[in-house]
């Protein structure tokens, strides 16, 4: 707590005053957090100062609210680069989590438990609550943040979070389940109505929003949670099953998770698939992607489309359109971190016809059912950015994100994907420290 009240007042977070006629003060208290390390043991207690917003009028005390915070696309981004640059990655921490912004209304607040400094007799008002001054604690070098286990040798980077990932089994009683190959049996076709409703929904939602985390760095696991999590509302008994085989494939390899290999090029290249008509409920089809920097994996997702697509090759336009967004906003990216990335990157789908559509105008007229803003992966490959290239299925990387595929299929994809298991024997062992 005096940590935090230190901080506060360096940062000049607020001015102390007499409340005037009229006006209210809203409350405050302390909200406590135990931060772990990777190995489970404490590093340090935390307090946060939060005012009670609950207290407070829209328009009066406070207009837009949000908290901006990075995409975890961005870390992997970061990350991939630092692997490839050979950087050593070193971790620091903010004392506080006011760190800029300006406070334009006038509100008070009332003392929080603890502070005992004295008010002097001049009225003023709160001037700054985000500041761009703020003290920096030095925490080494990364190995651990957000939940996420940083190991970095002279081969590369692995990020995992096997912490979390024991935490979430023993949170679910599976510690001592028998391990599964598979996160999803191949042809099991989940349904709202299949099963019977479950009488505590809060157990399933509380489960599959645990995976969904856990999704940053295990692309194996995407398609999977985004097929439970399209059962959040009325989930049942048959969809609480397909979590637990979830759960039985994570036994199998907890410490699994990508690696970003130092020995490559700053080259973007991309999958694109679609699986048509797949949802027994809708008929919508599942898009799915996967990017690369280099040999890096930074970017996938499984996805279900928005719309019903009334043909193959139209679903896999839209898969096609949806990835050429996501390279869109990844060459701002880079262009912002000052990553030079040649252009045209490379697209590469495994249905020819989206690609003939995609770069031959005399398909227009013979397409009117696809929407206008599909049509942007003609505009982006017309600008340079994007190259299109075919792909066999047996080769798409991104098959693995909009169906559940065989064993050999599945786990051949994984090791193109970058994914692997640093804690198993055959990995041998953990990455050597090089910055120890």
């Amino acid at each position: 707590m005096n940590t935090e009240l230190n901080a506060l007042e360096i940062n000049h977070t607020w001015s102390l005053t007499t409340l005037p006629p009229g006006k209210t003060a809203i409350g405050c208290r302390w909200v406590y957090k135990i931060k772990h390390n990777s190995d489970g043991s404490i590093e340090r207690y935390k307090a946060r100062l939060v005012a009670k917003g609950y207290t407070q009028q829209e328009g009066i005390d406070y207009h837009d609210t949000f908290s901006p915070v990075a995409k975890l696309v961005t870390v992997r981004c970061l990350l991939a680069n630092a692997s490839i640059k050979g950087w050593h990655l070193h971790q620091f921490d903010v004392q506080n989590a006011f760190l800029h912004g300006d406070l334009d209304e006038e509100v008070f607040m009332q003392k929080p438990p603890g502070y005992s400094k004295g008010s002097p007799a001049q009225i003023d008002q709160l001037q700054e609550f985000f500041t761009t001054k703020f003290k920096i604690k030095s925490l080494g070098s990364l190995k651990y943040f957000l939940g996420l286990e940083v190991a970095q040798s002279e081969s590369g980077i692995y990020l995992c979070q096997r912490k979390y990932a024991l935490d979430i089994l023993a949170d679910a009683g599976s510690l001592g389940v028998k391990p599964s190959k598979l996160p999803m049996e191949q042809n099991l076709k989940l349904s709202k109505n299949s099963g019977q409703p479950l009488s505590d929904p809060s157990v399933y939602r509380r489960l599959v929003g645990r995976l969904l985390y856990l999704t940053v760095t295990r692309p194996d696991l995407s398609y999977a949670v985004q097929t439970l999590s399209q059962f959040m509302s009325s989930p049942t008994s048959d969809h609480l099953q397909a979590t637990y085989k979830v759960l039985r494939y994570i036994k199998a390899a907890p410490g699994q998770g990508i690696f970003f290999p130092a020995h490559s090029s700053l080259t973007l290249r991309a999958y694109c698939d679609s699986d048509w008509a797949s949802c027994p409920d809708s008929r919508r089809s599942i898009s799915g992607y996967c990017m690369f920097l280099g040999d890096s994996l930074i970017s996938w997702r499984s996805k279900k489309q928005s719309i019903v697509s009334r043909s193959s090759a139209k679903a896999e336009y839209r898969a096609m359109a949806n990835t050429s967004c996501e390279i869109t906003w990844l060459s701002f990216l880079f262009r912002d971190l000052k990553i030079s990335v040649p252009t045209p990157m490379d697209l590469y789908c495994d249905y020819q016809a989206a690609i003939h559509i995609a770069v031959n105008p005399v398909f227009h007229e013979r397409t009117k059912h696809i929407e206008l803003d599909c049509h942007l992966v003609r505009e982006k490959i017309q600008a340079g950015l994007i190259r299109t290239h075919y792909v066999r299925t047996t080769s798409q990387l991104a098959d693995i994100f909009t169906k559940a595929l065989p064993t050999s299929v599945f786990h051949g994809h994984l090791s193109k994907l970058g994914v692997a298991n640093i804690y198993s024997p055959t990995c041998g062992g953990i990455l050597r420290d090089t910055q120890s």
